[in-house]
């Protein structure tokens, strides 16, 4: 039996039926995934199911993953997305839930998490009361370069409001120890969040908005390879940023 599988299927609280429907199977092949030992599904079966079940196909089918892998510069590269908005949610709760070392979120405004993430801001004073680090890297509401980017994208919910309801968030879990927030105008084109050794970057395009960014998925496997560059540009930043709460701000 492939007890990956069938604990991946529990935790994303989907019954085989379900699942089947997602990968467009019929439900009997679903359960020889599960109960037939070795059987391995096509790829487009593979990125489905992960993709179903927020999970790593090394872990559900890691002899496929094995005869994939990658040995090249690329294989920092986990996935790649044309858009953030077909990057899945349940990936992103996924690499949330396993972090236990480091979370960063260095998104311009950071506003779709709160938004997509069911309970966010109680898994985030979660994760920091167990020793993670969280930081998050925000543009500045009020700065000329929020301002003019505002003037590119031309939408309803502003660059500034989306940064205020994330700062709005943040305010009720600051006091958490492990929580912390700076602003920085360094990132304004270029997102990335971090997970432990996950991360997720998006390049954002002239005149478009971060859903419609392309995106990088990327696990860390060797020194100065991409992830690290990306890493060492984000702890660039944090250290040049300013504080979003000053010392002993109790407001």
């Amino acid at each position: 039996m492939n007890e990956a599988l069938r604990r991946a299927l529990l935790q994303a609280h989907l019954t085989d039926h379900q699942l089947a429907e997602r990968c467009g199977v019929d439900i009997k092949t679903v359960g020889r995934w599960i109960t037939e030992t070795g059987r391995v599904p096509h790829a487009r079966h593979r990125w489905a199911v992960c993709e179903a079940l927020g999970e790593d196909e090394a872990v559900l089918w890691p002899t496929a993953a094995r005869k994939a892998i990658k040995v090249g510069p690329d294989r920092e590269v986990v996935s790649v997305y044309p858009y953030r908005s077909g990057c899945p949610a349940s990936l992103w709760r996924s690499l949330i839930t396993k972090a236990e070392r480091e979370l960063t979120f260095a998104g311009y405004t950071n506003y779709f998490l709160w938004l997509e993430q069911a309970r966010f801001g109680t898994a985030l004073q979660r994760k920091a009361a167990h020793g993670c680090r969280v930081r998050f890297l925000l543009g500045s509401p009020d700065s000329d370069l929020t301002r003019s980017r505002e003037r590119d994208e031309d939408v309803a919910l502003t660059l500034s409001t989306r940064i205020r309801v994330t700062l709005a968030e943040l305010e009720k879990i600051r006091r958490q120890p492990g929580i912390d927030a700076r602003f920085s105008d360094g990132h304004a084109h270029l997102s990335v969040f971090r997970f432990d050794d996950d991360m997720i970057v998006t390049p954002l395009l002239t005149h478009s908005v971060g859903h419609d960014a392309p995106t990088l998925h990327l696990r860390r496997h060797q020194d100065d390879g991409m992830f690290d560059r990306f890493a060492s540009h984000v702890e660039e930043l944090w250290g040049r940023g300013n504080p979003v709460w000053e010392c002993g701000d109790d407001g």
